[in-house]
């Protein structure tokens, strides 16, 4: 079994501007202006989506290399549905996270649609993503 740990750190600046270091990489959080925050960046509930497309596509690559199928891109779209009134702090008889997700792809490959849906449900079983999103992730919150 071959274990990694991902790690980022990340910083609560002014208002809701939140810095992140990845790997060297920079990334900013924050809120669009309606919601308090400069608009630096996308809110965090983006970049699950975000993050879940970016999954599909890198496993994309993956699965097609291994598939040795010429894969010449692929578009992908990620929705998401929430009530916000929850992360507000306000009484909801649902879900504080989203009620569920939705993605959409187009495949730019040489294959019959039929192809393109199996390959994108293996694609989609693979992505550690979207299994996380799918399954409960035990999640341990402490002081520094």
């Amino acid at each position: 079994m071959a274990k990694k740990t991902v790690s980022v750190e990340s910083k609560l600046n002014d208002k809701f501007v939140i810095e992140s270091d990845v790997r060297g990489h920079k990334v900013v959080i924050d809120q669009p202006t309606n919601a308090g925050g400069t608009d630096a960046g996308p809110t965090p509930l983006e970049l699950v989506l975000v993050s879940l497309a970016g999954c599909i596509g890198t496993i994309g690559r993956i699965v097609a290399m291994q598939q040795r199928i010429n894969l010449r891109g692929m578009t992908i779209k990620v929705e998401g549905d929430l009530d916000t009134d929850g992360l507000l702090g306000k009484p909801i008889d649902g879900r504080i996270g989203f009620e569920g997700m939705t993605i959409s792809v187009d495949v730019d490959a040489d294959l019959s649609d039929e192809e393109k849906l199996a390959f994108v449900h293996e694609v989609d079983h693979r992505c550690p993503v979207s299994e996380n999103l799918l399954n409960e992730t035990p999640i341990n919150v402490k002081l520094a």
